[in-house]
């Protein structure tokens, strides 16, 4: 594999009418077989046997990538190593790498040490990223209040305070 095919890459909707064979028949197949690739899907060469079976998970990625440049969306593929700095950790959980420091230090994030350096497994930082998703789909959850036509602002405004205040005990305990 070449040290370009490792770098960052944008490809642009340039010509998305040629992309509709091959949306057709994946969509086609999709329909008769559901999403799991059955039988199976392979890449043919120029030359008669020249093929190789395509994975599961190169389907699926072939599938998102065909539909997302046919809507006229730009597709970025970028290489990831499965050991992230806590630089690239911050970048991809959009937050600073201070905060992924404090959040290996206080064991919610793994790590390794290699040397001086901290790395975080891709796979964790991605698992913790599910959890941290789902922690704020609790609390949104949590913090809903069902409202009517008919409902007293005040008591309203008195019912997300106490909820606000009950957040913020949990926070504290928690810490």
């Amino acid at each position: 594999m070449t040290a370009e095919a490792l770098e960052q890459q944008t490809y642009l909707p340039e010509q998305p009418e040629q992309l509709a064979s091959v949306a057709s028949f994946l969509l086609a197949h999709e329909s008769r077989h559901g999403t799991t690739p059955e039988p199976r899907y392979f890449l043919a060469g120029a030359q008669e046997g020249d093929q190789v079976e395509v994975p599961e998970a190169l389907h699926m990625v072939l599938l998102q990538v065909v539909e997302a440049l046919r809507s006229g969306h730009a597709v970025t593929v970028a290489p990831q190593s499965s050991k992230l700095t806590t630089q690239q950790a911050a970048d991809l959980l959009g937050v600073s790498r201070p905060t992924v420091v404090r959040l290996i230090d206080q064991g919610e994030l793994p790590s390794e040490r290699i040397g001086s350096r901290r790395k975080v497994l891709l796979r964790e930082l991605l698992d913790y990223r599910e959890r941290r998703r789902q922690r704020q789909y609790d609390a949104i959850t949590a913090t809903a209040v069902e409202l009517d036509a008919e409902d007293d602002p005040a008591a309203v405004r008195e019912q997300l305070k106490a909820i606000r205040q009950d957040l913020a005990a949990r926070r504290r305990d928690h810490h």
